[in-house]
């Protein structure tokens, strides 16, 4: 993500909070999820920034520290090197009529990221690297001549091995072509735009059927694996040399447009035919799916939600203003009083003093000394219990202490001795509100103080370079 994803400027606060947020994402997606595999090799396809070739030379490289980080490019130096391959995309370079504009997108990108057509080999597989945002460009164009030379150059006769076609624009499919289980959204059909004056093109969603048709005849490739849609698809185009399938694979961001961010494993090597002692080559992918991450967001907020709930209308008085409270703890702490007496009758019964007592017969038996308990006498306090109230003498007066546990809402209103009704104040609905208020901010603030701290640190340890 960058300015130009949302619209907003560069120092918005909000903006710098979703690169921040995206980009924590991927790093912990790529960190978690995918060099646990141990890749022999990592590659990209294409649409490494969003807005790459509108961006100021300052901004291209703020956006390239910054993918960096995400995929840990910065400490392969540091550790074992695993080899990354990049392919150009459409928010990298642009489409033709673009960069045939502006070739200085071209070398910026270049001299970062390497050549944008090559060829690569891994497990005695042979992968294709094609920059397809020039193939559509104008005939006379330098750069789409240069792409269908390096093609033709790795034509069937010249090698042996299988190959395995890297296109970051999907081949062409008829409109609706259906894409599997595995898309989340619905499919996109064709959209080509040309410039005037045949300077290219301005936007397409696939390669044209003619240049597809080509690709594949002159390729022939086992597997073909592109991007550009941000969302899965998987088709399989007849050729006459067989079945091919394509995977489109979707975005690993989850502000792409794509709930469901994945990236792809592929292994590429030898296999023993069952039938023969024939050694094949083949290439077997798997799509593998990331968290929900919106989701994640989503179940927080509602956490949240519930939580400044409960502590709004949580009553004041504690669970005992619920219906049935009372007689449930009333309940549990009548087996709680019965469970202590049992045990000191128990321990009193241990811990007393026997004497040994032998009859005429010369038997002995163990006989309970009485024990004398000495009255408990407090110096300034004397208890009578009288009724259901309990009185304590205290200063030469007698006060009425009821239990504290129990809260006594006296009613707005009271009678005098004639039975007449006497207005009573009662508390103000605003200090109440108030009072509510200042409990929930309390209660907050103290929820924050325990949580914020975990969640940084746990935010900034896979932030921080390792």
């Amino acid at each position: 993500m960058d300015s130009t994803s949302l619209g907003l400027p560069s120092s918005s606060i909000a903006l710098q909070a979703a690169e921040f947020y995206t980009d924590l994402n991927m790093r912990r997606s790529f960190q978690s999820a995918i060099l646990p595999f141990e890749p022999d090799m990592v590659l990209f396809l294409g649409d490494h920034f969003d807005g790459g070739p509108y961006m100021s030379d300052e901004e291209w490289q703020e956006s390239l520290f910054r993918f960096k980080h995400i995929f840990s490019l910065n400490e392969q130096r540091r550790k074992p090197h695993i080899p990354i391959y990049y392919l150009s995309g459409n928010h990298d370079i642009g489409y033709s009529a673009f960069f045939s504009a502006h070739p200085e997108v071209l070398s910026r990108y270049e001299k970062e990221f390497g050549s944008r057509n090559y060829q690569f080999s891994a497990g005695k597989v042979d992968f294709v690297v094609i920059d397809a945002q020039t193939l559509d460009g104008a005939r006379k164009s330098k750069e789409r001549s240069s792409s269908w030379e390096f093609i033709k150059t790795l034509s069937p006769g010249n090698t042996s091995n299988p190959k395995v076609l890297l296109t970051h624009i999907p081949l062409y499919r008829p409109d609706n072509t259906p894409c599997g289980p595995h898309r989340s959204s619905a499919v996109i059909n064709q959209r080509v735009s040309y410039a005037a004056f045949d300077q290219g093109i301005t936007y397409q969603n696939y390669l044209t059927k003619e240049t597809s048709d080509l690709l594949l005849s002159l390729l022939q490739p086992v597997l073909v694996l592109s991007g550009h849609d941000h969302d899965q698809c998987t088709v399989v185009h007849s050729t006459p040399f067989g079945p091919v399938t394509e995977h489109t694979l979707g975005t690993i961001s989850w502000q792409q447009g794509n709930l469901y961010p994945s990236f792809m494993l592929l292994s590429a090597g030898p296999k023993l035919s069952q039938n023969s002692t024939d050694l094949k080559h083949e290439v077997m992918t798997n799509l593998c799916f990331l968290p929900k991450q919106t989701h994640i967001y989503i179940w927080y907020i509602c956490q949240f939600a519930v939580t400044v709930l409960l502590l709004v209308f949580w009553p004041t008085n504690g669970l005992s203003s619920l219906p049935y409270m009372n007689t449930f703890v009333s309940f549990m702490r009548s087996v709680g009083a019965e469970l202590v007496s049992r045990t000191k009758e128990k321990d009193d019964e241990e811990d007393g003093e026997y004497e040994m007592v032998f009859d005429a017969e010369g038997s002995m038996h163990l006989v309970k000394k009485a024990v004398a308990k000495a009255p408990s006498a407090s110096s300034d306090s004397r208890t009578i219990g009288r009724g259901s109230v309990v009185a304590r003498a205290t200063a030469g007066k007698h006060q009425l202490e009821p239990d504290s546990s129990i809260l006594v809402e006296m009613g707005s209103e009271m009678t005098s001795e004639d039975g007449a009704k006497l207005a009573r104040p009662s508390k103000s609905k605003v200090r109440k509100v108030l009072q509510r208020l200042f409990r929930v901010i309390q209660s907050l603030v103290v929820i924050a103080a325990l949580n914020v701290p975990l969640y940084m640190m746990l935010l900034f340890k896979d932030w921080i370079d390792h």
